[in-house]
């Protein structure tokens, strides 16, 4: 039976959030085709209709991820009196860090993203770029090159601190990372300010 276009383009919206989602939760080589769409619910023989690889579909799965993670940023900013303190209670939380299919793309794929194509890496430099804008027009400075190093210096702690947490057994210490860095985080956008 024949899909029409609407339908087609439904099921390809499902595999990329399934992908988005499953790729986070178990790594680019940790999935295959066939699992990547039973997730969306649908079966591999229509995926080559709408995909040219796995790859094709890792790279719109990994730009989709980054827009989800900074859209909650922007979001959780916005509904807050403190938008700074906000993205950083959400983002370096325990609730975040047992997120593994919905978290940061950057801590769950990260190091696996190294290793993939030109146009997986370029969705993930599209979305660090976004988180590091959103963190510049957070902090208390004017921007310039000061800001946009201390957004970098943020992120890359923000990041670390997650992906240590994640890995540890260790309960009491994993906390203990995401609340350290979540006070070394508050101090370089305070000194940002007093640039």
């Amino acid at each position: 039976m024949r899909v029409s276009r609407a339908q087609a383009e439904a099921n390809r919206e499902a595999v990329i959030n399934a992908a988005s989602r499953l790729f986070r939760e178990r790594g680019f080589d940790g999935i295959g085709l066939k699992d990547l769409m039973k997730g969306a619910g649908l079966t591999q023989g229509g995926f080559y209709k709408q995909f040219e690889s796995k790859d094709d579909l890792a790279a719109q799965a990994s730009k989709r991820a980054m827009e989800h993670a900074t859209r909650r940023w922007s979001d959780v900013a916005a509904a807050s009196p403190d938008p700074l303190e906000a993205v950083i209670e959400l983002y370096l939380s325990t609730g975040h860090r047992e997120e593994k299919s919905d978290g940061c793309p950057l801590v769950a794929l990260g190091a696996d993203a190294a290793r993939q194509s030109e146009e997986v890496r370029a969705s993930f430099q599209d979305g660090i770029q976004a988180h590091l804008q959103i963190l510049a027009k957070l902090m208390p400075a004017t921007g310039g090159p000061e800001t946009s190093g201390k957004a970098m210096a943020m992120l890359s702690l923000m990041v670390g601190a997650v992906t240590i947490s994640r890995i540890l057994n260790d309960q009491e210490m994993s906390e203990r990372f995401l609340n350290v860095a979540a006070d070394e985080v508050r101090r370089i956008a305070v000194s940002a300010g007093e640039a």
